[in-house]
């Protein structure tokens, strides 16, 4: 019968997002429900997009500190050429930093597959400069990766990345040159619940956590959180809490990416069958 480590029940992935857009734009979602004219610069929604590296990963690294989580930020390259004492800051914290492109406005499947290469590269670059270690993970930026972008991750040295939409626990994923660890990713984000109660977030995760504890083995839950959003204090009250209630499990395996591309990999499996999961006769 295939485990958690240590006979745990649940393990817990927690990703915070760290993303910068380039000079003169910002995120296509914002709390203004008014639309600008076509072509109207705006710099509200620019620094609103600037709270998470300015303020709210600091704040996120509290409050996963306060509970003794292990996450991971994927950063944008630009995060880091943004606020380099971030993220060496985040290091120091004991987190672990990860890739997410260069700028969040750049998308991957936008490029020819030479600039997606130089693309990936220069990223891991500017964060290992920045951070003191070159990622072994990534995730791209707005689900924007095509038939090849995995294969180029690959290339680049890459362990695992967190792109998968397609499964709920690892599996290792065949390219042409060589293999990798697709990781899923939340189904959940901060952001779904802009215009809506803080609280739903809340509700979500816990309500789905003890799902997973009361009927499944191998249960994963992957909680994702924006630094610009999800680092004010409105968000961040929820992300505690949830935290809190996890925490509560004396049987939840609080896992970073690294570590659960790592225990999969040693596994000597492709997938985990889901009639090894679902299947009770």
């Amino acid at each position: 019968m295939i485990s958690w480590p240590d006979g745990k029940r649940v393990a817990v992935l927690v990703s915070v997002l760290l993303e910068t857009w380039a000079e003169g734009t910002s995120p296509t979602y914002f709390p203004r429900t008014t639309p600008l004219k076509p072509g109207t610069p705006d710099l509200p929604g620019r620094q609103w997009s600037q709270y998470g590296g300015e303020e709210g990963v600091w704040r996120i690294l509290g409050i996963l500190d306060r509970a003794g989580v292990p996450a991971t930020v994927f950063a944008n390259a630009l995060s880091a050429e943004t606020y380099p004492e971030l993220v060496r800051t985040i290091v120091r914290s004991g987190q672990r930093v990860a890739a997410h492109g260069y700028a969040q406005n750049q998308y991957l499947l936008d490029m020819t597959d030479e600039e997606q290469q130089r693309t990936i590269r220069k990223s891991l670059d500017i964060l290992e400069d920045v951070s003191g270690r070159r990622p072994d993970g990534w995730v791209t930026a707005v689900y924007g990766s095509n038939a090849i972008t995995h294969e180029l991750l690959v290339r680049e040295g890459l362990k695992w990345h967190a792109d998968a939409l397609n499964t709920s626990l690892p599996r290792l994923q065949k390219t042409p040159s060589g293999t990798i660890v697709a990781l899923p990713w939340s189904d959940f984000v901060d952001n779904r619940v802009l215009r809506s109660s803080p609280r739903d977030f809340y509700d979500a995760y816990t309500e789905t956590f003890e799902y997973l504890y009361a009927q499944e083995r191998l249960g994963l839950l992957h909680i994702a959180f924006h630094g610009h959003f999800g680092g004010r204090p409105l968000m961040s009250a929820m992300l505690a809490k949830t935290l809190r209630h996890l925490s509560a499990f004396s049987d939840v395996w609080f896992v970073r990416h690294d570590e659960l591309a790592e225990w999969f990999g040693g596994m000597g499996l492709e997938e985990i069958p889901s009639a090894r999961r679902f299947v009770t006769k």
